[in-house]
């Protein structure tokens, strides 16, 4: 496990945007799994000017996302379908046959959640996933609980994630209960992962999952597992962090600054 130390969001952002240009640069027909948020948009800007800049062709990457809510359309304002449109794929040229998220509004889901499976495999397997953490250390939409679950799913949402999200919605009762997530095998098969964390909010879930045990009720600690990982964060989530700690657990620090 590498982090990457930056001095605010804006830097983690261009942090998190070199190394998903460098994938795309290096590999054009990368399958990139893309996560939805706040915490991602800064990057998705930066991407979106590169590419306007004649910098970025993604034109033969795929993508697949982490998850979709249960019961919203594609169309629908709150989806990730809709976040993902407006927030990065209407303003690149990957094209929208190479575009894959779940179907929110799939009358059999545990058939949606098997079709989804099946079509990261026929992809090759996702090369670099991106993702963020939740303020419960919940990664796409896998929730803490009492074990980890391998593969896409059904979740039903913590209160605490009801909470966090739905100041999106109009009232909380309007929310969806449910949504359809990668699992945390599926995720943990990526050939690369970059998780990105920003905000003092974040700082003790994150030093939960890179420091504390491995447990399925702080679902990103998994990722101490995995070959090869990188934090992005800015100095505030790093805020709990003892440096010397992860250095002697043998985890890479690297400053922007470096």
């Amino acid at each position: 496990m590498k982090i990457i130390q930056a001095k605010d969001y804006q830097e983690m952002s261009r942090i998190a945007a070199n190394i998903v240009s460098a994938q795309v640069i290096l590999f054009p027909r990368s399958v990139l799994g893309l996560a939805t948020g706040d915490t991602p948009l800064g990057m998705y800007r930066q991407l979106i000017e590169w590419h306007r800049k004649g910098d970025l062709d993604f034109s033969q990457v795929r993508t697949v996302n982490l998850d979709e809510y249960v019961g919203l359309s594609k169309e629908h304002e709150q989806s990730y379908n809709w976040f993902m449109e407006r927030h990065l794929f209407s303003r690149i040229n990957v094209p929208a046959t190479s575009i894959f998220l779940p179907d929110g509004l799939a009358e059999d889901t545990a058939a949606e959640c098997r079709k989804y499976e099946a079509n990261i495999r026929s992809l090759g397997g996702i090369d670099l996933q991106v993702l963020g953490i939740g303020h419960n250390g919940h990664i796409g939409f896998n929730e803490p609980g009492p074990v980890f679950t391998k593969n896409t799913h059904v979740v039903t949402l913590s209160e605490g994630t009801l909470t966090a999200n739905s100041r999106f919605f109009d009232t909380v009762e309007s929310m969806p209960r449910q949504a359809i997530t990668m699992g945390m095998g599926t995720i943990m098969q990526a050939k690369r992962i970059v998780m990105l964390c920003a905000g003092e909010a974040k700082s003790e879930i994150l030093r939960s999952a890179v420091l504390g045990d491995i447990d399925p009720m702080v679902p990103a600690s998994i990722l101490q597992l995995h070959t090869d990982v990188t934090i992005a964060a800015d100095e505030a989530a790093l805020g709990r962090m003892d440096l010397d700690e992860l250095s002697a657990g043998g985890i890479e620090i690297v400053t922007e600054r470096d």
